[in-house]
Formats: C-alpha cells, structure tokens, sequence
C-alpha cells in the first residue's frame, strides 16, 4: 500500500499571500546522552488569489536541529530534492520551503491554464523519526507530488540516517563492510524472492520487473528495512516495496555498529 501523510490543520489565512501558515514546534528530546534534539517545522502555502476549497498547495512536515544546523541543512536539502515535480526534474532544488513552494505553485498555475478544470495541484514533504536505537537516527523522507491532469501523484521515500554520536549522516556505504557490496546485493535479492512469494506474484512477475540494486536502507534495531519506490520494481498499484533483511544474516557484511552491537 502506498504510505500516507499527515494532514496539517493550520488556521491562519492571509488574503492573497502564498503562504497560509508556519511554525516550528519543540520536539521532546529523549535522555539519551548523544540524542539530537528536534524541531517540527510545519508549513501550508495556497496559490496566490485562490479563495475557494479547490487551491493547489504546498504542505511542509519536517524537522530540524538546533545543535546541528549542518544536518537540519541536510535534510532540507534532501526533501526539497525529493520534492522536485516530474515536469520540473531537469531544474536544480530549490534552495528554502519558500522557494519551492513558489516555483511549484508558478508549476500549478500552467496547468491549470493549460487545462482549466476543478484539478488541483499538490505537494507534500514530509520527514519525520523512523526509528531510534544505539545512537542511530534514522529519519524517513516522504514528498508526494501531483500536477492537475496526471493520472495519479508520485510518492517517493529516502532514509536519512544519522549517527548522533558525530552528529553526522551515514551513508549507506559506511554500514557495509568493504568487499562486501556484492553479499549485499544477495541477501537483497533473496528479500525480493521472498517478497515476490508473500505477494502471491506469479513467476512471470520477476521478468517483468527486475530486481534493482538499492542503497535506501533503514537500519532498524531487529532488521534492516530496504524501500523502493514505485515503478523501481513493481507496478504502481504494488506501492512501494519494502525488503526486508534479517540481522543475522547481515553479520559479517554489516559492520557491527549498524547491527545494534
């Protein structure tokens, strides 16, 4: 099934503004010695001029870190990147929420010139805490893009995983050992067989969409979780899959401090 987003209730209305709403919200931050402390920044921008329901919009969820700009900077970056519409994938990020939602509301406009109708346009980014263990962050980015007229919208998810001990983001080649990418790449495609088999696809499924190798990995405290995202090896329908890797089984080719030890 295709992952759901939090809808943002924010009340505050500014005739003819672009933006509807912001705020940024202290987060509870854990005991822990290393922990980052947290901050949701939520926003909601409308299009220009638009009074009645049927507004494109843009709808921000993600977080921050007041100890560590360099990482807050990080993720914006990396969700804006996220966010980046089909018809717009040539151009670089945006550089802020505000920009983004400019450029994509500017997006939305066209459309509707284009093709004028009760069609909205929507975005949708999303971040928040995915798991938390050993002194690893891991943070799930979501961005959910839809252009009035597609056939549907675009869900697309990143982990970003952070090591709060150095306040720095792992990447996925640092929790693998070295030389053992191609280990790797073999208990991912035993995940997919199985996944194949719970999902009652038939033999022909495989053949018809391919095994992809995939760095976008949780590394959560009783597994590691590997998301794909729609069309990377199933149909749309199928959502976006998600592999699963026993820990045991990634003894040897995961370095011990991604496998809670």
């Amino acid at each position: 099934m295709l992952r759901t987003f939090k809808t943002l209730g924010v009340g505050l209305s500014l005739a003819g503004a672009l933006l509807l709403g912001g705020c940024l919200a202290a987060d509870t931050s854990p005991s822990e010695p290393f922990a980052l402390a947290s901050l949701a920044v939520e926003k909601q921008y409308v299009a220009p001029g638009c009074q009645g329901e049927q507004c494109s919009t843009v709808t921000i969820s993600a977080l921050a870190f007041p100890q560590a700009p360099a990482l807050s900077e990080a993720l914006q970056t990396r969700l804006l990147t996220l966010g980046m519409a089909i018809s717009d994938e040539t151009a670089a990020p945006a550089e802020s929420w505000d920009a983004y939602a400019e450029r994509f509301l500017s997006l939305a406009e066209e459309d509707n010139q284009a093709a004028p109708g009760d069609m909205t346009s929507e975005a949708l980014l999303e971040a928040t805490v995915y798991a938390r263990h050993h002194d690893l962050l891991v943070i799930e980015l979501n961005s959910y893009v839809y252009h009035a007229g597609q056939a549907h919208g675009l869900p697309l998810t990143e982990y970003m995983v952070i090591d709060e001990r150095e306040r720095r983001i792992v990447e996925p080649e640092d929790m693998l050992v070295d030389g053992q990418e191609a280990a790797f790449d073999t208990l991912l495609a035993d995940a997919h067989q199985r996944w194949i088999t719970e999902m009652g696809f038939d033999a022909q499924f495989a053949t018809q969409w391919p095994l992809s190798k995939s760095r976008n990995i949780a590394p959560l405290e009783d597994r590691w979780e590997v998301t794909y995202n729609v069309y990377d090896i199933a149909p749309y329908a199928a959502g976006q899959p998600t592999l699963t890797l026993p820990l045991e089984a990634l003894k040897g080719v995961a370095k011990p401090r991604y496998l809670g030890q």
